[in-house]
């Protein structure tokens, strides 16, 4: 899986398991929701996303890269 659909998997992820955890254990975790929110948004503008950072550390590759690989 690329870096930018790991990307997109985690952010949904994190979406929903703060509204589960938002409705199941204390409302404050919306504030969870409300953060990741945020982080899209302004990734969206800035290009800086902290997730994509660690992702690559953990050896997740972008998109362009995997397809320079399939070509070979």
């Amino acid at each position: 899986m690329s870096l930018e659909r790991t990307i997109m998997a985690f952010a949904g992820f994190m979406v929903l398991l703060s509204l589960g955890l938002t409705a199941w254990v204390n409302h404050n975790f919306i504030w969870l929701t409300l953060f990741v929110g945020a982080n899209l948004l302004q990734s969206a503008f800035t290009g800086f996303c902290p997730a994509a950072m660690l992702f690559k550390k953990l050896g997740v590759k972008p998109e362009a890269e995997l397809a320079l690989l399939q070509k070979e």
